[in-house]
């Protein structure tokens, strides 16, 4: 597949969400694979709706996930005297047509219908009009939006690269605005214009703009343009199948960053939400993903945003990163948590301690709370193991104390520890659960926590006597 041109095209109204960059990745993905070439364009026709900071939130995500664009950003608004061109064109050949119905009008035509159950649409009262009336209107400063003139019958045809054939009745597609009474496009007419001044080959896009594809088919048509091919991408639906939403689990693209998740892990993820890979793997690199990706591997049905499945994969990655960059990435969500950092040692040992338990790298840490502090609070009833007595955990603490008092600091390795502990054990007539348990409470504050002596190894000599001291000192 030569030369191939697709383009991302968000509209600035808010956040960029994680349904948009599905849209983005696959976009993005067609275009890498193909050698082609990936363009951003922001739609931002719409000034009722339009939000100031919102072209930066989505560069900026694009950025964050590594999806590099070739051309762009493209602005619409720096565009609008070519499309007012454009649309004149359409009304001198006969394809469109000026509008003088006041939006009163417009209101009272929409409620008939609903109230006869009819679908709102246009009933084509100016469609007709001669041009003295045309040009009296308009020199009485009367305003006016452009339609396009959609032919009364027959049928408007397409093929969809995910869908197959598509048929739409011309007789239930509305009369299109084409440009606004505040002399801006509509997204309608600057999409087409858009689309083949940038000479782009495929609009692969959300399946919620399936319906307005007969508008743009007739729009090419009109001007005479080879429309490119269509592929409409199922929706992201919510675990109850209903529309995705933040009850869902679901948040503005850019915001996984701050919830320490990797970018990496999300795209995976959102590349599975309709591209079906034909395999049993989940886990993809990027690379990889680039490699296999295709739209007919791409579902017709609506795909689930399952958190949990985000949860894991990310997990994933986490596991699988390059040290270095761990440390890096998990010390800055450590320090947002404000956690005091002062021995770059320790902290090293407690990153390595909790990278398997994490599911993103801003993880509230247990680890990180009861090894990053100079003071544990917990309760000193939960030191003695269930059906022991206090007698007993006092005595094994004490043990414990003195065989620590007669090891020395390179002694603190999980294998060396655990070969002392044992003996001790042993020796006494001990079980694990009267030595151990007091023990783990004593260095961690809780009842769970990850292997003692991987603790102890990370924490050392002097911190872990320290703590068994004051743990025994707590039972008097």
């Amino acid at each position: 597949m030569e030369n191939v041109r697709v383009r991302f095209a968000p509209s600035p109204t808010g956040k960029l969400h994680i349904g948009s960059m599905r849209t983005a990745l696959f976009n993005w993905l067609f275009a890498r694979h193909h050698g082609g070439k990936f363009i951003l364009r922001i739609e931002d026709t719409d000034r009722n709706r339009f939000v100031a900071d919102a072209t930066e939130n989505i560069i900026e995500a694009l950025q964050w996930y590594g999806l590099d664009f070739d051309e762009g950003p493209i602005f619409q608004s720096k565009r609008t005297d070519v499309y007012k061109k454009y649309a004149t064109e359409l009304v001198k050949q006969g394809s469109a047509y000026y509008c003088f119905c006041p939006p009163t009008r417009l209101e009272e035509l929409r409620q008939v219908q609903i109230a006869n159950k009819q679908a709102p649409k246009y009933d084509g009262h100016c469609r007709n009009l001669d041009k003295a009336e045309i040009d009296r209107q308009i020199k009485s400063g009367k305003p006016y939006v452009v339609r396009l003139k959609i032919p009364a019958g027959g049928q408007t045809e397409f093929d969809d690269i995910i869908r197959g054939h598509i048929s739409f009745e011309n007789s239930d597609i509305d009369d299109q605005v084409l440009i606004k009474s505040d002399g801006f496009p509509t997204y309608h007419l600057a999409n087409v214009v858009d689309d083949h001044d940038e000479n782009i080959t495929h609009v692969i896009r959300a399946e919620e703009w399936l319906p307005s594809t007969p508008k743009h088919i007739l729009l090419y048509q009109a001007f005479g343009w080879p429309p490119p091919q269509f592929a409409h991408l199922p929706m992201v639906l919510g675990t109850d199948r209903s529309k995705l939403s933040k009850r869902h689990g679901a948040v503005p693209a850019l915001d996984y960053r701050e919830l320490g998740y990797l970018p990496e892990a999300v795209l995976n993820f959102i590349a599975l939400l309709g591209w079906n890979p034909k395999t049993e793997r989940e886990i993809f690199s990027t690379k990889e993903l680039i490699q296999e990706f295709d739209l007919s591997k791409v579902n017709k049905s609506g795909s689930i945003f399952n958190l949990e499945k985000l949860n894991w994969l990310n997990s994933q990655y986490i596991k699988k990163m390059e040290k270095e960059k761990y440390y890096r990435e998990r010390r800055k969500y450590l320090e947002k948590q404000n956690f005091k950092i002062t021995d770059e040692k320790l902290l090293i040992g407690t990153m390595d301690l909790e990278r398997d338990r994490l599911v993103t790298l801003n993880d509230s840490s247990e680890v990180a709370s009861f090894i990053l502090t100079d003071e544990l609070k917990y309760d000193p009833k939960i030191l003695v193991p269930k059906n022991e007595t206090i007698e007993i955990t006092k005595q094994a603490l004490e043990l414990v104390i003195k065989k620590f008092r007669k090891l020395s600091e390179g002694d603190f390795s999980r294998d060396k520890l655990k070969t002392e502990l044992e003996k001790l054990i042993t020796e006494h007539k001990l079980s694990n659960n009267q030595v151990l348990w007091p023990l783990r409470v004593a260095i961690t504050g809780l009842e769970k926590s990850p292997g003692v002596f991987e603790i102890m190894e990370v924490i050392g000599r002097k911190r872990t006597i320290k703590r068994v001291e004051e743990a025994y000192h707590h039972l008097k």
